[in-house]
């Protein structure tokens, strides 16, 4: 889903994705966006240039994917829990 989301506002290249998903490696997320093209979800767009020139960007279908998962996010964000807090307190 973060790669959805990163890809929403504009197309990016994949040193600024790997940048913005912290913690994710670049065969990860490599491995991750290959997936997403192969199921018509991410659109790959190689310029053919010196250096390399390559964007990502979602496609219509990646799009509405996008659409069907903001409620989640809207939930995700709303019941975010501080990790350091102990188990029991949450259940309060």
């Amino acid at each position: 889903m973060l790669i959805l989301w990163a890809l929403d506002e504009e197309p990016r290249r994949f040193g600024e994705l790997r940048r913005m998903l912290d913690g994710v490696t670049e065969k990860v997320l490599a491995s991750h966006l290959r997936e997403l093209e192969k199921d018509g979800i991410v659109r790959r767009e190689d310029f053919g240039e010196v250096p390399p020139r390559v964007e990502c960007s979602l496609t219509a279908v990646g799009e509405s994917l996008n659409e069907a998962l903001a409620p989640l996010g809207v939930w995700g964000r709303a019941h975010v829990v501080d990790a350091a807090e102990p188990v029991d307190a949450r259940r309060r």
